[in-house]
């Protein structure tokens, strides 16, 4: 690959020898890409390096085989929210899943909008509510993105539309209240609002982060990378004692 020149997303960064970082860095034409930071835990690169920030990167690599250099410059930085505990929870749990879940080097436009919505929302709104309906969008984004999408469309008990109200943690279809009576315990609830969009109250935010948190445990975040999963109970914790 020759000189790559993009901006990106700083998802996550790995001390590499003993002055450099390993920076995994999500851009929208290429996917997520890891780079070696030469300088990177120098007191100068340290603030630009946080997960959240938007960078212009610069990858350079003689061959395939070797992990390419990385230059980065500061283009939006969102440092201040990292000492704020709910946005810092937000921002380290979106972009740990992103790092964690993505294949390197594979295009993920969508993605890349969302994430970058996801994150500004989490900058701009008063409260956690009004960025938290978005990050449970963003996981249900990045399920159907990697092939594990939800059917949401029809119940897969009765083959209808209409007053769909749980999903099937089998088969990630969604079931109506007359096809689900008698099961609605074996279900997870489906939050209206993943259906007909707006806002949400935070009995149906934390419906959906249950509802999402199932599939991506069990489809997306198994084995390494299980371990990520504590920034989103990091996340839910604080989410639960905001609101409580």
């Amino acid at each position: 690959m020759p000189a790559l020149s993009t901006p990106a997303i700083v998802c996550a960064l790995r001390h590499h020898g003993e002055h450099g970082a390993i920076a995994r860095l999500l851009t929208p034409e290429h996917g997520l890409m890891a780079g070696y930071v030469r300088g990177g835990r120098s007191r100068a690169m340290r603030p630009v390096l946080l997960p959240g920030n938007q960078v212009q990167a610069e990858f350079r690599v003689r061959t395939e085989e070797q992990l390419a250099g990385l230059t980065v410059e500061l283009a939006h930085s969102r440092a201040p929210l990292l000492g704020e505990p709910l946005p810092a929870a937000a921002i380290d749990w979106a972009c740990a899943l992103t790092a964690a879940a993505l294949p390197d080097a594979t295009p993920y436009p969508r993605l890349y909008e969302a994430l970058d919505g996801v994150l500004g929302a989490v900058e701009a709104a008063p409260a956690a509510r009004g960025w938290a309906v978005g990050l449970v969008r963003y996981e249900l984004l990045m399920l159907a993105e990697l092939g594990f999408g939800l059917d949401l469309t029809r119940c897969a008990a009765t083959g209808r539309a209409e007053e769909l109200a749980f999903v099937s943690p089998r088969s990630a279809a969604a079931v109506s209240r007359a096809g689900a009576q008698g099961y609605e315990a074996r279900l997870l609830p489906l939050p209206p609002f993943l259906l007909a969009g707006g806002e949400a109250d935070w009995g149906d935010i934390f419906d959906g982060l249950r509802l999402t948190g199932f599939f991506l445990e069990r489809s997306l975040l198994t084995d390494r990378r299980a371990d990520v999963l504590a920034a989103r109970v990091r996340l839910v914790e604080r989410l639960k004692r905001a609101v409580a």
